[in-house]
């Protein structure tokens, strides 16, 4: 009989043994396939929310702007222009954004900040500027207040630490503050009530400017003071300004904070002396798919007059991409270790099988049956067992990474509260099937590939005597 049919038989010979061992390698490749989905899925969801949120998947610029970002690299935005960018019916719209440096000052105060000319209104499609306006502030005055209030005594202690600190969201006020949710509904409306802070947005064609939290409370600005920038403008003209500020601006990184200035795009224009100009112009887009998005640049780069070019995310976020790349190797060691549980796992099993059968292998030796025979055919049981449980974790594994890319794991209490702060959903998708998938299968394999050199070894080294005392 062929060693292979043998070795089949032989499976079935101890049920329970054989679906002991096929379980070790089937909780192998299901959680390794399970932990690697949500792991990429993870960053893959990070890494489109900054985009989407900020630079865009195309933008069009200048193609000298990327290497010297200065005004005298901006490009003259026309109908033309548009109307050519909106032709691809994957561009829902195009965002003008105009960007340069500027000495901000107020009284005997100044510092170096980055201006933003942006549209109130398109800028939607991207950053959503208004959502990060500052709603609670606790002032001196406000913490004075509130500790007269019906508040809990374990945040009237912990208002102190966090003075002058402001906040966009409520989340992370409650937060920091070590409100419980239980109690939330009262001792928010508490300090809603005396930590609300009013601001406003920017319009097109007025002089108002929205600016960073931290550079506001650098320059002791606060809603209607007025803010005097400096810089220098298009073809070496004077960039100097008056501008009255109505909005106050929570920015999730401390160095944006530090020293952004948004203002309406047609002002930011009259300011650098460059009217009808953009420095860069993000485009909105519907399908955000790798394949889309290389056909757009192919189709839309024919097209696009020159000196402007399209520039991609990858290339706009260079940066952020090596950090990401860096982040996935450090993931990938908490992969490793889950491989080496892994294969701890299955080898125990391998292990146990091994010293169970002892006896019988020394039977079959005995009565004549070749060790490397022998080993073959338990190599193949080896083999048998490591396709069952891979192909069955698979087989489990496919739907429930296919259910929880429709229905994400959605992060609650503190996590939560983090995500939002940063504009991002609190959400943990999994990443759609892909060669990931392959290479779990590859090294589950190669894990059960390795455990079959234990009892091969067993049997050639195997006391005959020994063996049938066992």
């Amino acid at each position: 009989m062929k060693n292979y049919k043998i070795a089949w038989r032989n499976l079935w010979r101890n049920k329970r043994r054989t679906l002991i061992t096929v379980a070790s390698v089937f909780f192998a490749m299901f959680f390794a396939l399970l932990m690697r989905s949500i792991q990429l899925g993870s960053y893959d969801h990070m890494f489109r929310n900054v985009i989407e949120s900020y630079t865009g998947y195309i933008q069009v610029q200048n193609e000298d702007f990327k290497d010297n970002p200065t005004v005298d690299n901006a490009f003259s935005f026309t109908p033309e222009i548009r109307q050519m960018l909106l032709n691809d019916k994957n561009v829902v719209d195009a965002v003008p954004r105009f960007e340069s440096f500027a000495l901000a000052s107020s009284g005997s105060l100044t510092k170096g900040v980055l201006v933003m000319g942006i549209d109130p209104e398109k800028e939607s499609l991207l950053s959503n500027v208004r959502s990060r306006l500052v709603k609670y502030r606790l002032s001196s005055k406000t913490i004075d207040n509130l500790k007269k209030s019906e508040l809990p005594e374990s945040v009237k202690i912990k208002l102190d630490q966090y003075k002058e600190e402001s906040y966009s969201t409520g989340g992370i006020l409650q937060l920091d503050l070590g409100i419980k949710n239980a109690d939330s509904a009262s001792v928010m409306s508490i300090i809603r009530r005396e930590a609300s802070f009013s601001n406003n947005y920017i319009s097109k064609g007025k002089k108002e400017a929205l600016i960073g939290d931290r550079l506001a409370r650098y320059l002791n600005l606060s809603i209607g003071d007025t803010l005097v920038l400096i810089g220098q403008g298009y073809h070496a003209t004077t960039a100097a300004g008056k501008y009255r500020i109505v909005g106050i601006v929570r920015m999730p990184t401390s160095d944006i904070d530090n020293k952004i200035v948004y203002l309406p795009v047609d002002v930011c224009q009259e300011l650098y002396s460059a009217s009808g100009m953009l420095t860069s112009l993000a485009l909105g887009i519907k399908d955000n798919s790798e394949k889309k998005i290389n056909r757009m640049i192919q189709s839309l780069g024919r097209e696009i007059p020159v000196p402007l070019r399209l520039i991609e995310w990858r290339e706009m976020n260079a940066l952020l991409i090596n950090q990401m790349e860096s982040d996935n190797k450090s993931g990938g060691v908490m992969v490793a270790i889950l491989y080496l549980v892994i294969a701890f796992g299955i080898f125990g099993t391998v292990l146990m099988m091994t010293i169970e059968r002892k006896r019988e292998f020394g039977v079959l030796v005995a009565i004549g049956m070749q060790k490397s025979k022998l080993a073959a055919i338990v190599s193949i049981e080896m083999i048998y067992i490591g396709l069952l449980g891979i192909f069955s974790g698979i087989a489990i594994g496919f739907p429930a990474i296919i259910i929880g890319q429709y229905n994400p794991i959605r992060l609650s209490g503190q996590y939560a509260k983090v995500y939002e702060s940063y504009g991002m959903e609190p959400v943990m998708p999994f990443m759609p099937v892909d060669y990931y998938f392959l290479w779990q299968s590859v090294i589950v394999a190669v894990i059960v590939g390795i455990a079959i050199i234990y009892p091969v070894r067993k049997i050639y080294k195997m006391n005959l005597v020994n063996s049938l005392k066992a």
